[in-house]
């Protein structure tokens, strides 16, 4: 079978997130698939771009899958300047519609970038093959940007992009969703039930069973140090955002001082630098900021955690379900995860890998890291164990993929 793939933000190892597209693609390669991925060559969320020395367009093969990076206009934030780069890659798609269905006879389309629009390239694309066309939902868009960035549904930018998911509902024969609670609203938007399939985010074991690089000498020796004071580790990895809900962790910290639990946040983003500002001015001695490390030392930083802990603001919008992937590393890592959330789907609930408290709570934040460390280091390794298992049995790449592959018959 021949697939392409559109992802305006696919990345790979060489060029880092979004790591999904890639991951999925290899599975496809390896049970015989013919796999092409079509993206754009600026996204905010790799650490690399690739290089198009002023092509309109570069091809390339990663690991057995092909690539088309299409040159987009830059940009920063999530202004004028991101919807232009979206309106570039859309635009750039249609006008080649016709070349990519000769050039790689898709038996499948999948049109899976975070915001809907590429719907209508990708539509056309599988006309012209007379191919399947799939739908990839990452968030609701638009509600995303309406109900976390408070737009209005008459912005002429939130018009467009329900007119593109609703068409996308209406004319895919199938959607895939990484939100598991999606039934209803997407049938109130016109998609035949039938048709939705649910396929969450998941890991590559591969990366867990390699031996991990030893981690930088300043994040080894901090955990330590920590440790030889005698304190329990309470850790979070990932971004610094506002999405992260990281002022709970730094709440649990301050109601904390004085007791032997060290807090320790490993990463960087936008709202980091506040929060740093925060600790030193509240004289929060026992929270630590280290800098991000590489993907590949993600297994040894987290075993370095007693506790890994993941926290969301309570928002409606997580009625849908939630798809994090750092909680899949976590549980990857056999750590016992403290959940601060309040959604339609509880992964850590479903696992008994740890245990889940209020959104938004510092103080249900500190009894639940109390109670985990009341437990026994046994009681606390199976618990990790738990979500270790869960994660092998339900969400590996090599799972997942074949339930994508199933979605396509």
């Amino acid at each position: 079978m021949n697939i392409v793939l559109i992802n305006h933000y696919a990345g790979s190892p060489r060029h880092g997130m979004a790591y999904r597209p890639y991951y999925l693609a290899r599975e496809w390669v390896r049970a015989g698939h013919r796999v092409h991925i079509v993206a754009a060559d600026h996204s905010h969320i790799r650490a690399r771009q690739p290089e198009l020395a002023g092509a309109a367009r570069l091809d390339e093969d990663i690991d057995g899958i092909g690539y088309s990076w299409y040159r987009t206009p830059a940009y920063c934030g999530n202004g004028i300047g991101r919807v232009r780069n979206m309106a570039g890659f859309v635009t750039a798609l249609y006008r080649d519609s016709k070349q990519i269905a000769q050039a790689y006879q898709p038996d499948v389309v999948i049109a899976s970038s975070t915001y809907p629009m590429d719907i209508w390239p990708a539509h056309r694309i599988a006309r012209l093959a007379k191919a399947k066309l799939l739908f990839e939902v990452h968030d609701l868009w638009p509600l995303s940007p309406m109900e976390l960035g408070g737009m209005s549904k008459w912005h002429p930018f939130i018009m467009l992009v329900q007119q593109a998911e609703d068409y996308a509902y209406r004319h895919a024969d199938r959607v895939v969703s990484m939100l598991p609670k999606v039934r209803e609203y997407m049938m109130s938007r016109g998609l035949a039930p039938e048709k939705l399939h649910f396929v969450p985010n998941g890991i590559d074991p591969g990366e867990w069973l390699a031996d991990s690089p030893e981690l930088p000498d300043e994040v080894g020796q901090l955990l330590g140090r920590l440790r030889a004071q005698g304190n329990a580790i309470v850790g979070y990895a990932g971004t610094h955002g506002v999405s992260n809900a990281l002022e709970n962790m730094l709440d649990a910290a301050r109601l904390m001082q004085g007791e032997k639990v060290a807090f320790v946040l490993v990463g960087g983003g936008p709202g980091k630098e506040s929060l740093q500002q925060r600790a030193s001015r509240e004289k929060l001695d026992n929270i630590h900021f280290l800098d991000p490390v590489k993907k590949s030392q993600i297994p040894a930083l987290l075993k370095g955690f007693d506790i890994a802990y993941i926290g969301w603001h309570r928002h409606p919008l997580y009625r849908f379900g939630i798809a994090p992937n750092k909680l899949m590393d976590y549980m990857m890592a056999a750590r016992p995860v403290l959940h601060a959330v309040a959604a339609g789907n509880d992964p850590v609930r479903e696992a008994g890998c740890g245990l889940t408290v209020e959104p938004d709570d510092p103080q249900a934040a500190v009894q639940g890291i109390r109670a985990l460390l009341a437990l026994s280091a046994d009681e606390r390794r199976a618990m990790g164990e738990r979500g270790r298992a869960f994660v092998l049995e339900n969400l590996t790449y090599p799972v997942l993929g074949q339930r994508f592959l199933a979605a396509c018959a």
